[in-house]
């Protein structure tokens, strides 16, 4: 019989043996992906694409912690994703802050503004606040245009980091942005075992009654909305720098929309579904890009597209199968890839009754 023996377990980071040595596993794992991936470019996946990767789970955590979590909606992260880029370069280029410290004063920065956005919380839910997300992710793209500041429509390069003289490459930076996705994927897990974290818990699941217990409703509604604006001000510094160049017009509303797709196909309230929702639908959006490149598949995707629409139309293509993958995954997987992991745990711990 699984029985708790001590109010410890209630705060324990790993909860057994098993998902200790797991974990350690995995982490290890992670450390010598690159090596694995330099050598058999396996699944045709580059460093690059691992930043990439870790960046959007960063986000999609963040974005889970708020949507997942809280019970909120926000269709506005993308508003953040760029205000942390932007602001980031801006210090190290125009004030000479070193990056240690002008990636978490961007990512306060945009806690500040998640802190605002929350207010609409408030009074808004459902629909009228996904709206209002939406015209704050809208509005702070095109600010950032307009403002010469953050270089205008022309968008801001991104300096070069140096380590012992040196610039450093994709390589390096996978290593730099895994030890902050670390970081802050165990503050995530241990956000929820504190009055914080039970504190969205319980607005997420009756706002009324956790209001009736003594939960500030103002306070952690608004706070909920400046984690989760924090955690992708982290990533949007980071995102600045495997890119090399930013510019406004990237930071669109389909960013946001992909960001909450992520979510929702990795599994709404879960951080390990966050990851696997995350670097799935990351990794089809890179690879589906190029689809006329897909052996068999591709010469046919261009012949369909030569005799039934304009040679432009097959960059569409790709579109539409990310979008039918999401819709497959939403009818038979409500909870997401975090959900089929449930039922394959689930299935072996009772095989074979």
């Amino acid at each position: 019989m699984d029985i708790k023996r001590s109010y410890y377990e209630d705060i324990e980071l790993f909860k057994s043996k098993t998902v200790l040595i797991s974990s350690l596993i995995f982490l290890a794992f992670l450390i010598f992906l690159p090596w694995i991936v330099a050598k058999t470019h396996v699944l045709g996946i580059s460093i690059y694409l691992l930043n990439l990767i870790i960046i959007h789970c960063i986000v999609t955590i963040g974005l889970n912690i708020l949507v997942g979590y809280t019970g909120q909606i926000s269709l506005g992260h993308a508003g953040f994703f760029a205000i942390g880029a932007f602001t980031t370069v801006m210090f190290i280029t125009k004030l000479g802050i070193p990056f240690i410290l002008a990636l978490p004063m961007a990512a306060f920065i945009c806690a500040g503004f998640g802190f605002l956005l929350g207010l609409p919380s408030l009074r808004l839910e459902g629909p009228y606040l996904a709206i209002a997300t939406m015209g704050f992710g809208m509005a702070t793209t095109t600010t950032i245009k307009h403002m010469e500041l953050f270089g205008g429509r022309m968008g801001m390069q991104a300096p070069k980091l140096y380590l012992w003289g040196a610039p450093l490459k994709d390589f390096h930076y996978y290593y730099l942005i895994l030890f902050v996705g670390i970081l802050l994927t165990i503050a995530a897990v241990k956000l929820f075992q504190t009055k914080v974290g039970r504190a969205f818990i319980a607005i997420r699941d009756s706002d009324v009654a956790a209001q009736t217990m003594g939960v500030n409703l103002s306070y952690y509604k608004t706070l909920s909305f400046a984690v989760s604006a924090f955690y992708t001000g982290i990533a949007g510094g980071l995102y600045a720098f495997i890119l090399g160049f930013i510019n406004p017009e990237g930071f669109h509303i389909i960013m946001s929309i992909t960001f909450l797709a992520m979510v929702v196909v990795g599994g709404v309230g879960s951080i390990m579904g966050s990851i696997a929702g995350a670097a799935l639908m990351t990794y089809l959006d890179v690879k589906l890009q190029a689809i006329q490149d897909i052996p068999g598949l591709g010469a046919w995707l261009v012949s369909f597209s030569e005799k039934y629409m304009s040679m432009g139309g097959i960059s569409n293509v790709a579109i539409i199968v990310y979008g039918l993958i999401m819709i497959l995954i939403v009818i038979f997987e409500p909870l997401g890839i975090f959900g089929i992991w449930l039922r394959i745990k689930k299935y072996w711990k009772t095989y074979p009754f």
